[in-house]
Order: structure tokens, then sequence, then C-alpha cells
């Protein structure tokens, strides 16, 4: 995978910035979320570093052979906003050795969605750190920035994403979510 990845970034010109972090089990954050290509270059991004990643998806794309293939690369199935895959998903990172979980916070590419809650709930349920994953469609960037748990204070860790994504615009900016907590 990682010469198919390095292969996608040099034709299409797009720059890795930053590094994963350097511990066996996260939850890393993919945003802003803007379109359906972003899984495209987020796959990049983990076939570059060599990452075994597990990520949320609807349901309603595990259909047919797709279902195969999108469970064979890390794909979870999910409905909706459900407080039992987030125990499902606490419970597996306190089973395992290493988890990697990639989430689109807004949970959905349209404008204006709001940060759904689940990704906070697993990590500190997990007491894992979160990392800051981006796409940039304008600067043709993409990759990893900081990385920290948020220790109980959703609000401070809010600002520091606040701060770092502000830059980043996605390949469809107009879809570009605020960075706030549907609470």
């Amino acid at each position: 995978m990682k010469w198919l990845s390095e292969l996608y970034l040099r034709l299409t010109g797009w720059e890795i910035v930053g590094r994963p972090p350097d511990v066996p089990k996260y939850v890393a954050i993919a945003y802003p979320h803007t379109s359906n290509w972003d899984y495209f270059v987020y796959r990049a991004v983990i076939g570059h570093f060599g990452l075994d990643m597990r990520f949320l998806m609807h349901e309603g794309l595990f259909v047919g052979p797709l279902d195969w293939v999108f469970r064979r690369l890390g794909g979870i199935p999910v409905q909706g906003g459900s407080k039992a895959i987030v125990s499902k998903l606490v419970t597996a990172f306190h089973n395992a050795d290493e988890l990697r979980l990639a989430v689109a916070p807004e949970g959905t590419r349209a404008a204006g969605s709001t940060w759904k809650t689940g990704f906070w709930r697993i990590a500190d349920g997990a007491d894992v750190p979160v990392a800051m994953a981006f796409v940039d469609g304008d600067k043709k960037q993409m990759g990893f920035g900081p990385s920290s748990k948020i220790d109980g204070d959703i609000d401070a860790w809010m600002e520091g994403a606040r701060v770092f994504y502000a830059d980043k615009q996605g390949l469809k900016p107009q879809n570009r979510g605020p960075i706030e907590l549907a609470r």
C-alpha cells in the first residue's frame, strides 16, 4: 500500500506534513471532512506511514462487494450517533495492544455540521490521546498535527483544535463545518 500512496502523492502533488503519534493507541480526528474524495487522500496518508487504521463509516456504504472492501481496509459500519458504538469502541481499545481509530467529528460532509461528541467520549473512556489529522486542498497538504489527551477539559482541547484547524480548508471549503461541539 505504501508504494501506491507514494505514487498517488507524486502524481497529484500532495505534501505530507507532520507525523502520527508514536503511541500504539489513539483516536485521529479527520477534519475537515468536506468531500467523499477525502477518504482517498486520507488513505494516502495512512499508506505513507504504513498505519493500520480503523475508521467509522455510515453503514449504508457497506453493501454488496463494498462491504468486504471497506471492512478489509479497516472500516467499521455505524448508524447515527449510537452510545452503543462508543461503548463497543472503548472496550475494543481496552482489549487491544494497538488500535488507531479515525473519526470525522462532523459525521457528515454537509456544511454547517457541528462536531459530534463520540470521538471525545471514545478517547476519554479509553484514556487515549486524540490526534489532529487534516486535509487542506488549497495548500495540497495532508497529515498530522498535535495530539494530546483531553483529560476532562473538552473546552480547552476544542480551543486548541480551533487554532490548529483555522487555516485547514478541506477539498470543498464551502462544506467545512464549524469547530464546535454539538451539546
